[in-house]
């Protein structure tokens, strides 16, 4: 059976849009997953893109098995937790300057073998609202491009660079090294053999064969049409929320509304493979 097929029998599914989204009921995350359920939410994730659990306390460990179900984790190239080098923290209170994923991106795409998905676990939410997350659909945005516009972006490259991210939140240190990568601007899901567009704001810096200005006004194109509303969903985070998102196939920005109201949380991230 296909994976987009697949009848749900462990878990409930409810979609957020008719594009992008859905939340996952039925399962408890700090328990191991059964084999079925294990299938049943890898589906799930094919299917709608990023998906999302409600009321789940897991501690670290727990969060960092649920990942590991769907493939080795992923080191962060600048930012590890102490004493857990696979988990990104996420803080932000009245003494920050910024917050991780504010720009529309897919993560650590500067990477030669970006990350497959990544889980984010809220443990607190801003007192007074805000800090929502917005989800892009990158096959429906490919599938909107006009014709001419697919055929003159079939096979060619984009540069994707760490140093524009990491360089100053870390500090400009010479002898510190920032991952670097080509990658096509259209790639094919390894999963759903679907082609999804691969650019985003926060890490592609040019098109490999076009001049500078030929391929700022070529990104800055592409960059306004990801962001189109009918691409997008928007989730609003609870205390024990979790989002399990794809980075393959989809974006995502985290909305910094909230200053000086506090947001804390921890991310695990899979592995991926070079796209193609």
């Amino acid at each position: 059976m296909k994976l987009e097929a697949m009848q749900y029998q462990t878990i409930q599914v409810s979609p957020l849009t008719p594009t992008i989204g859905a939340e996952i009921a039925g399962v408890d995350l700090a328990k191991p997953l059964t084999q079925q359920q294990f299938e049943e939410i890898h589906a799930a994730l094919i299917r709608h893109l990023v998906i999302f659990f409600r009321e789940q306390t897991i501690s670290t460990e727990q969060h960092k098995e649920f990942g590991r179900r769907f493939g080795k984790l992923h080191i962060h190239p600048t930012s590890q937790m102490p004493g857990h080098p696979e988990v990104l923290e996420i803080k932000a209170d009245e003494n920050s300057t910024w917050v991780a994923g504010e720009v529309w991106h897919s993560d650590v795409t500067c990477e030669i073998e970006p990350p497959m998905g990544s889980i984010l676990h809220i443990t607190k939410v801003p007192d007074n609202g805000g800090g929502d997350t917005l989800f892009a659909n990158m096959y429906r945005a490919y599938e909107l491009l006009s014709d001419p516009m697919r055929q003159f972006l079939e096979g060619k490259t984009a540069m994707h660079e760490g140093a524009q991210v990491y360089a100053g939140r870390h500090g400009k240190d010479p002898s510190r090294q920032y991952p670097v990568a080509e990658h096509p601007i259209v790639r094919t899901h390894p999963v759903s053999g679907k082609k999804a567009l691969y650019v985003n704001r926060n890490f592609t810096t040019r098109i490999v064969g076009l001049n500078k200005n030929e391929s700022e006004a070529v990104l800055q194109m592409l960059y306004q049409h990801i962001e189109r509303d009918d691409l997008k969903c928007r989730f609003k985070w609870r205390p024990g929320s979790i989002a399990f998102w794809d980075n393959r196939c989809a974006q995502h920005q985290a909305m910094w509304d909230y200053f000086p109201q506090k947001r804390y949380g921890q991310r695990v991230t899979i592995a991926g493979d070079k796209p193609y």
